[in-house]
């Protein structure tokens, strides 16, 4: 559930924020949740430090508070062992807060990393299903409409007979995974995507063979950029498991390492 739905639908709200972090952490500062009489949205780690949190959110919907705070040490005393401590500040939303929570979400959303999934064969379809479930933004792109008609995964679906054209529009710091139907094709958005430069992450499945055949290709169509960003094979290349989902798994996480490397160096630079 969008946060948009989630306020939309509660009237009396308490939004618990991680406003300061000493120490290890199951979340870092900035991170919140929203409680309700007998809802939840959002997380700040979970475990014991939560509940406790959701508690006391839940005792000043009822006592009619508006403002609270907490200093918790997350050590044995509550049952957990990060061994650091937090600071939370628990709020009573008023408009005001509901309005800055929306605008913030939107923003965040929109600075959400694009993966692009080049190709809804049986692997392309069981990426769609992990990326639908994660911070991104997730296009599944093919020019064959009965395969994207196939895909049930929530993300959003491209019927496009130039997926080229999909690559050079993708903005900076987008990941591409390339797995169509074709090797030709294959060869051709791939080399598209190295060519950017500014890729996060560009993958295509095969073999190691299959990669020195496309460097070939990459260098006798003057390629601007060269090979040695591209990943390829993709995934856990050690499991001998080839099935879809499987191969899904490994090449998700890959590139989740990836995005959230990058958006951890781009914090560094910021701050």
């Amino acid at each position: 559930m969008r946060l948009s739905q989630f306020l939309g639908t509660n009237s009396d709200i308490v939004r618990v924020s991680l406003c300061r972090v000493r120490g290890s952490s199951p979340r870092e500062a900035g991170a919140e949740m929203f409680v309700t009489p007998n809802g939840l949205h959002g997380t700040i780690g979970g475990g014991q430090l939560e509940y406790m949190a959701i508690d006391q959110a839940r005792k000043m919907l009822c006592n009619g508070r508006n403002f609270d705070q907490m200093d918790v040490p997350l050590g044995p005393e509550i049952g957990q062992c990060c061994g650091g401590r937090v600071d939370l500040d628990l709020r009573r939303m008023s408009q005001t807060d509901r309005a800055e929570a929306l605008a913030a979400d939107v923003e965040r959303h929109a600075a959400r990393s694009h993966v692009y999934i080049l190709g809804a064969g049986h692997i392309g379809r069981a990426l769609a299903r992990f990326f639908q479930f994660l911070p991104i933004r997730c296009i599944l792109i093919d020019s064959r409409a009965e395969e994207l008609a196939l895909a049930d995964a929530e993300v959003e679906k491209r019927l496009s007979p130039m997926a080229e054209a999909d690559i050079r529009a993708a903005p900076p710091g987008s990941a591409f995974i390339v797995l169509t139907h074709d090797h030709a094709l294959d060869f051709l958005l791939t080399s598209e995507a190295l060519d950017r430069r500014d890729a996060a992450y560009v993958g295509l499945i095969g073999s190691a063979t299959k990669r020195m055949k496309f460097a070939r290709f990459h260098q006798s169509h003057a390629a601007q950029s060269d090979c040695t960003r591209l990943i390829c094979p993709i995934g856990d290349t050690s499991s001998p498991d080839k099935r879809p989902e499987v191969i899904a798994t490994s090449v998700t996480a890959q590139v989740m390492s990836v995005l959230t490397s990058a958006r951890s160096e781009d914090v560094k630079l910021t701050n």
